[in-house]
Parts: structure tokens; C-alpha cells; sequence
């Protein structure tokens, strides 16, 4: 069941499960809170810094209670990772509710996005955030933490729930079968992949070191941080930094 490994946990499962013991249940949600810790850390490392870490834990809360009401022991399924499912859905629930992308953000999206593409139509290239950033009077790593947040708000509206659907349905459940691809399709999928870990291998040591933490290895920006020994803030710009880069080398396979 996922985190029992100790007699104490399965009587406390037990209470839950058994007696909805109300202490039981307050013990497990203490017990699991480093997992909300963990998904509040990994969705916000894309958030700008208005939206609260303590706003993301209570959503996050509410996936966690829920986990434990639904959670069925009787299924091959561990806790943990049924947890996971509703703690990080919970999150993104809480965050679309809310409208976190202020409008102020939408606009420097806009306007980045115009300049980037007048900028490649004059140089015939793609251009780099600096080039973007001196065109718009802004900083480069601001133009990185914004194309950062709409990076992560495209990702999030994939889970939104489906409006012409009558079930409970996301849009991210009813894209087609992965598995069902033409071989066009296929062929530049192969492309895509091929193109990113060009671009990441050509990455900074760094920059490629905290790509690889965070997307293969499931790091927070704060366990990366340790690791590198550099501040959390740093780490979310060089984040910021190389996501604007695999966005630009994105844009090419399209």
C-alpha cells in the first residue's frame, strides 16, 4: 500500500480504512505532506512569483483528502501514486480557477511573440531572448520567465475538463491514441526528439545538468539547487533559460 512498510503504519491504515478514525487520518495527511511539498514545488517552478507556494499546498491539501477518501487498498495500486494523480490535478484545478496568468503577463506574451516574429523574418533565423529583450526594452531573463509561464500554462490547460464532452473528461484524456500514429506522424516524432537532444546536448554543462535533473530525474528547483550549490533562484533561471531554448528548437519541427 504504497508507504506501509511498519506495523504502526498498517493500524493506522487499518483505522482509516476500517473506522475513518479521525486521528488516523489527520496522522496520514501529516504523513504524506512532503508528497503536496513535492508537486507544489514542481508546478510552481514554471508559476510567476505572485502566485503563493501556501495557496498551491492547500489545493494540494484538498487532492491529498480526496486520495484518502477514494483510495481503494483492495486495488494493485500504491498510495503514493493515486495520491500523486489527485494532489497535482488538485493543484492545477485550484491554479485555472484562480486565473494565475495575470493580464499584465498575457500582454508581455503577446508582444513577445510579435517581436520574435518580425525579428526572424528579418534575420532569417531564430533569435535568441537577448536579441528579443534589447527589441522590447525588457531584461533576456525576463523574457525567459515569461515564455516560461506560458510554457506551463499551455501544459496545465491540457488537463482542463473537456467542454463538449458530457462526461468528466480532460482534453489531455480524449487526444487520440499515441500508439495509432501514421508513419508520417511517426517520422516526425522521431524529427522532434532528434532535434531536442541536438539542443540539449548543445546546452551549457549546466543548463543541460538541470534539464536532465528536472524532467528525467523528477527533482524540484530546490533539491537542484543542493545539489549544484547554487540559490533556488538561480536555478529557476537557468530553468527559464533552457526551456526558451527547447521552445525555439520546438517551434522548428513544426
Amino acid at each position: 500500500m504504497g508507504h506501509v512498510t511498519t506495523v504502526e503504519d498498517q493500524l493506522l491504515w487499518d483505522k482509516w480504512i476500517l473506522e475513518r478514525s479521525h486521528t488516523a487520518c489527520d496522522e496520514l495527511i501529516r504523513r504524506y505532506m512532503p508528497l503536496v511539498n513535492y508537486h507544489v514545488q514542481r508546478i510552481s517552478a514554471g508559476l510567476p512569483k505572485s502566485v503563493r507556494s501556501e495557496d498551491l499546498k492547500s489545493h494540494g491539501l484538498i487532492g491529498l483528502y480526496d486520495a484518502l477518501e477514494k483510495f481503494d487498498p483492495k486495488r494493485e495500486l500504491k498510495f503514493d501514486t493515486y495520491a500523486s494523480f489527485r494532489v497535482r490535478g488538485a493543484i492545477i484545478d485550484g491554479l485555472r480557477k484562480e486565473d494565475w496568468l495575470p493580464r499584465s503577463t498575457r500582454d508581455k506574451i503577446k508582444k513577445i511573440e510579435s517581436t520574435t516574429e518580425k525579428l526572424e523574418q528579418q534575420k532569417g533565423r531564430f533569435v535568441t531572448s537577448g536579441e528579443i529583450a534589447n527589441e522590447l526594452n525588457m531584461g533576456a531573463e525576463e523574457v525567459e520567465q515569461v515564455m516560461s509561464e506560458y510554457f506551463t500554462s499551455n501544459i496545465l490547460s491540457i488537463d482542463e475538463q473537456a467542454q463538449e464532452s458530457s462526461k468528466n473528461e480532460t482534453y489531455a484524456s480524449q487526444i487520440e491514441d499515441k500508439d495509432a500514429k501514421t508513419p508520417e506522424q511517426y517520422s516526425t516524432d522521431v524529427e522532434t526528439k532528434k532535434e531536442l537532444a541536438k539542443v540539449i546536448n548543445e546546452l551549457p554543462e549546466k543548463e543541460r545538468l538541470v534539464i536532465s535533473l528536472f524532467y528525467f530525474e523528477e527533482l524540484t528547483l530546490t533539491e537542484i539547487g543542493q545539489i549544484l550549490e547554487l540559490s533556488t533562484s538561480r536555478i529557476s533561471q537557468i530553468h527559464s533559460k533552457s526551456l526558451f531554448k527547447l521552445q525555439q528548437a520546438m517551434k522548428k519541427s513544426y
